[in-house]
């Protein structure tokens, strides 16, 4: 039965299923990309990921050939009958040329059919599931070595659109170049081939009328290219600003005026409709002079062979072959134009993906990076100086040395560099000077990966994956035991609310899907789920950057013994613009325009009177006042 209704679904026979797999394995879009960069030139860029499927298509290469040749033929064959029915006899004709006919209908039936079966595997279980998705697998592999700095410069959607569009453009390209564009180049060849067999005038018909084709090509193509790239470009903003819009629907419905927003669509829209035009504009222009040119030639060349039948240089049916084949080549030559006009539309459109794609990775591992040794867990910041490319700096000659288990809260004004530094902890960025080490080891030398493993951070604007909670809770150590889960949710306080959790779509607890960024969820659930994730991952060094902002008084008591707990043996940074939540740390460090101005325990700095005293003294319940933070 489940046989039955496998091969019902599928709507093919068990028996040549094998062959679909067959073909579908020819290129595994999962296959690591090979170590050499990814050229940023555009045709560099399609050779890059055309050599990874270099036989599958040769195969395309080879039967755009035959299927030309074969359509060629069929022409031929048009002729040949006409001129055997004019000269043999009706009643025997079947048994007169039965050969000749079986050959015919063979090609027909057999060989044709062989061909556009083999042509459509090969594009259909190769190419589109393997070739396509095999550039935007590796396209997104290449973009997310991208530094941080890489997507605060960019919409999310206009990214993920480009390496989508990738895959897509690039193999419509070399379907198009190799299946449609290589068949007519070799219907153009047999044509030529066929009328100079017949008179030399009408191979020079021929010749001149590819000529006018390739000159308008050569004028046309590089302006539809480049036309094209622009379109696509501005394609990607408009959907960029969607998502954007979209991902931040809640502000935009809060704040957003109706108009305003409407207005910046509108302006977007413009450009792209603007280098819409001027794109269709040429293709009006391509198209209105290769339909003259064509009509020229169909008319000279169908006069020549009218006359020549005139003077018997021509049979009926070579005039029919002439005539059959020239109305073909029209058809394709018209379609080649359109081909080259998508050819070149996908080239412009790959253009813009590998502009984005092989956009310099900025903080790159070293050649001999090593994996992070974290022995005891001390940080130094040695002289580092960092300015995310502005003239003025936002860290000016730090140096901070953090002991083993130590637990240091940095404090400091809006703006002072506190987020900065853990940053460039993290290595979201290299420094500009000076030098980050763990344990006596740079940071810069040793795999991001390690680098990133090591180190636990739970951050004030918690963003969660649209995946299930469970998913969310173990990103950081996957292959954490459920009993794990189960602790770490219930040390972070979030057991009772995901145990009351379910989906639209029926899923509950843990399996609950959270909605994009965590939506679905409360700020201060988001928060919890994220101290679950950071409790299950264990790891040496720990980051709290106003970790228990989100959470109410009762739920904050509650987890500040957990953290507590976590903190044992661990390096900590923390991170708090409410300074009773970090006033036990071992040491309180107070930066201010990228300095560090003190340093102390909290009754230490209180006494000093500088900068963390007035802080304090100006604090509004726990918080620091409206002007300190601006």
């Amino acid at each position: 039965m489940a046989a039955r209704l496998s091969h019902s679904f599928h709507g093919v026979p068990a028996k040549v299923t094998p062959i679909f797999r067959w073909f579908e394995s020819r290129i595994d879009p999962f296959a690591k990309r090979p170590e050499r960069p990814v050229p940023r030139d555009v045709l560099a860029f399609l050779r890059f990921f055309v050599a990874q499927a270099r036989w599958v298509f040769a195969a395309m290469l080879v039967l755009g050939g035959l299927t030309a040749l074969i359509e060629a033929m069929l022409y031929v064959f048009v002729g040949w009958l006409i001129d055997l029915m004019g000269e043999g006899e009706r009643a025997t004709f079947f048994t007169d040329h039965w050969p000749l006919l079986l050959a015919m209908a063979a090609t027909l039936v057999v060989f044709r059919t062989l061909v556009a079966t083999l042509t459509a595997l090969v594009e259909e279980q190769a190419v589109v599931p393997g070739f396509f998705n095999l550039v935007r697998l590796q396209s997104h592999d290449r973009v997310m070595r991208q530094s941080m700095a890489y997507f605060q410069d960019e919409f999310a959607g206009r990214v993920s659109q480009k390496v989508w569009q990738a895959g897509q453009a690039a193999g419509d390209f070399m379907v198009s170049l190799l299946q449609v564009s290589w068949y007519i180049v070799v219907f153009a060849i047999s044509t030529f081939a066929l009328f100079t067999g017949l008179d030399w005038v009408f191979g020079a018909l021929i010749v001149a009328w590819v000529a006018m084709f390739a000159l308008a090509a050569r004028f046309f193509v590089p302006r539809i290219r480049v036309r094209a790239r622009d379109v696509s470009h501005a394609a990607s903003g408009v959907t960029g600003r969607l998502v954007d819009t979209y991902s931040n629907i809640q502000t935009v419905k809060l704040f957003g005026d109706q108009s305003h927003e409407e207005e910046g669509m509108r302006s977007g829209y413009l450009t792209f409709l603007d280098r819409l035009k001027t794109f269709t504009r040429t293709l009006t222009t391509a198209r209105f002079f290769m339909s003259g040119a064509s009509g020229v030639m169909m008319a000279t060349i169908g006069g020549f062979a009218i006359a020549a039948w005139q003077r018997g240089t021509l049979t009926p049916g070579d005039v029919a072959i002439v005539l059959g084949l020239m109305l073909r080549l029209n058809i394709l030559l018209n379609r080649l134009m359109n081909q080259l006009n998508g050819l070149f539309r996908n080239l412009g459109t790959l253009q813009d993906s590998a502009e984005m794609i092989t956009r310099k990775v900025t903080v790159t591992d070293a050649a001999d990076a090593v994996p992070l040794d974290v022995r005891e867990g001390r940080i130094a910041f040695s002289s580092v100086t960092f300015d995310y490319g502005r003239e003025d700096g936002v860290l000016r000659d730090l140096t901070l040395a953090i002991e083993p288990g130590e637990r240091v809260g940095i404090v400091g004004r809006s703006g002072a560099g506190k987020s900065t530094l853990v940053n460039l902890l993290l290595r979201f960025y290299d420094v500009d000077r000076g030098l980050i080490e763990i344990d006596g080891q740079d940071v810069s030398t040793v795999t991001q990966r390690s680098l990133r493993g090591a180190i636990g951070m739970v951050t004030q604007d918690t963003s969660l994956l649209h995946r299930s909670i469970r998913e969310n809770i173990v990103y950081g150590r996957p292959d954490a035991d459920e009993d794990a889960i189960r602790k770490a949710a219930r040390r972070a306080h979030a057991d009772r609310f995901i145990a009351e959790l379910s989906d639209r779509r029926g899923r509950r607890g843990l399996d609950a899907h959270v909605g994009e960024r965590g939506v679905k969820l409360s700020g201060g659930q988001r928060q919890r789920i994220a101290i679950a994730r950071v409790l299950l991952k264990d790891a040496p060094i720990l980051v709290l950057d106003e970790a228990t902002s989100a959470l109410d008084s009762e739920i904050e008591a509650a987890i500040q013994e957990s953290l507590s707990e976590l903190m044992e043996g661990k390096t900590v940074i923390a991170i708090a613009h409410r300074l009773s939540t970090i006033a036990a740390m071992d040491r309180l460090v107070v930066m201010d325009e990228g300095r560090i101005v003190e340093e102390g325990t909290h009754q230490d700095l209180l006494a000093r009177g500088g900068l963390y005293s007035d802080l304090w003294k100006r604090q509004s319940g726990g918080f620091l006042a409206a002007d300190e933070a601006a």
